[in-house]
């Protein structure tokens, strides 16, 4: 009996959830370090994988000091992508008009290079917080309201009449068919926006910042110091990885019921 329980506690093991990444990441790592032994690639082109390391141990304090920044411009952009970004949802696809209005406008705007845009946000907001916010908010908004908008259009007009037969009002309506019907698109939106957020945080202090991950991007490009941009670059990737977390525990209390989020589907995934 312990003969099978051992194999079937390891087989348990690595069908867990962060095993299989981890697993990964680090035939990543290994892959990483035998290329440069092996085609001795200078370390002025690539890094290794242990001075990366090296800098993380011994550079951890300030990379988390830069890294508070890059974090406070990514949740407030992220947020208001949210905060606005469902409402507009909702009045597209609640009226044709305000879509043949709104929506080939909204999808114009993504034709715009954020990183083009951005130092207009520097001479009319100054080198602060706020062009960060904006470039996050920017990028993380079009997802949320695409995700939004076809998650309203994909109610069953069904149970819409059905709701409202039994004598609903408009708001009773939307809230115990529409919403909940439309929750997991917007989460779906909310998960891409949050890592995009990341993105449009580091274009912001690209463009003007002495803070933040961006300004260690920029400032390590200029002086050929790869291994501490690698070290940003994973700091980062940590980053978008615990937001979207965030996120995804979130739409798991918020929505049990929804049949991606059993348990028994996602091993049986």
């Amino acid at each position: 009996m312990a003969e099978l329980k051992a194999p079937g506690a390891v087989s348990k093991t690595l069908n867990a959830a962060w095993v299989r990444p981890v697993l990964f990441l680090l035939f990543i790592v290994v892959a990483w370090d035998l290329t440069i032994r092996l085609f001795r690639i200078p370390p002025y082109q690539i890094p290794a994988p242990g001075d990366v390391l090296v800098v993380l141990w011994t550079d951890w304090p300030e990379l988390l000091r830069q890294a508070w920044p890059t974090t406070y411009a990514t949740i407030c952009g992220f947020l208001l992508s949210a905060v606005f970004g469902i409402p507009v949802a909702m009045l597209i696809a609640g009226s044709k008009t305000v879509e043949s209005y709104i929506y080939p406008l909204l999808v114009f705007s993504q034709s715009v290079p954020k990183i083009a845009i951005a130092p207009l946000f520097v001479v009319w907001f100054g080198f602060g917080i706020i062009p960060k916010v904006i470039s996050a908010f920017l990028l993380g908004f079009f997802p949320v309201v695409v995700s939004a908008v076809q998650g309203f259009k994909s109610v069953d007009p069904d149970m819409v009449d059905l709701a409202r037969a039994m004598q609903g009002s408009r708001f009773k309506v939307f809230c115990a068919v529409n919403l909940p019907h439309a929750m997991p698109a917007i989460f779906s939106g909310l998960k891409v926006s949050v890592t995009l957020a990341v993105v449009g945080a580091v274009v912001g202090e690209f463009v003007g910042s002495n803070s933040g991950i961006g300004y260690v991007l920029q400032r390590s490009i200029g002086t050929f110091d790869l291994p501490t941009m690698f070290a940003a670059l994973v700091i980062l990737a940590l980053l978008g990885v615990v937001l979207f977390w965030i996120v995804d525990r979130i739409e798991r209390f918020v929505i049990p019921w929804h049949v991606s989020q059993r348990d028994d589907f996602l091993f049986a995934a």
